[in-house]
């Protein structure tokens, strides 16, 4: 009966989430994207963007829910490492984006701008969540300056993000 129970709540678990379709070595979807830095307005354009660095592109499911937060707060926490790496981090969120402002000053402490999923985005980057419909998956991208996927990594934990992407850009820089 345990192991019965186990099964089908492992099976749900699997079949409410989204799994990111674009793998390493794949093209990313350009896109440009509203948001904010430090509660103040902000627009991205991938495209614009790689031309400075490669961009960690992580998409949380919403604003103000606890794994959010955390998932925020590490990347905040972590910003001189990716910065020493040349890359540039942004969130991108379908979930309570009117209150974008407000998170990107207290759960990112002002260190990266977080923006609302522009029209057809959540299609290209597979980062629909099914168990939330109208909310995104919990999904980290790295891409590199060549517009290439690095990294694709898809888990509703909060805590491996960062470290899985400062890993990729390790592997991505050139040695010395």
């Amino acid at each position: 009966m345990i192991r019965s129970l186990l099964a089908a709540s492992a099976a749900l678990t699997v079949s409410t989430m989204a799994f990111a379709e674009l793998e390493p070595g794949e093209a990313a979807p350009d896109f440009t994207v509203a948001g904010f830095q430090a509660g103040e307005p902000a627009e991205f354009t991938l495209s614009e963007a790689l031309a400075h660095g490669p961009v960690v592109l992580f998409f949380f499911p919403a604003a103000f829910t606890g794994g959010c937060e955390a998932q925020a707060a590490s990347f905040a926490e972590s910003i001189a490492d990716f910065e020493a790496l040349g890359a540039q981090v942004i969130g991108v969120t379908a979930g309570n984006t009117d209150r974008l402002a407000e998170f990107s000053t207290q759960h990112c402490a002002s260190a990266f701008p977080v923006f609302a999923i522009a029209e057809g985005m959540m299609g290209d980057y597979e980062v629909g969540l099914l168990m939330r419909p109208g909310w995104t998956q919990r999904t980290t991208y790295v891409i590199g300056t060549d517009q290439t996927i690095a990294l694709e990594y898809t888990e509703m934990s909060p805590y491996e993000h960062v470290d899985q992407s400062l890993a990729a850009l390790r592997a991505m820089a050139p040695t010395q």
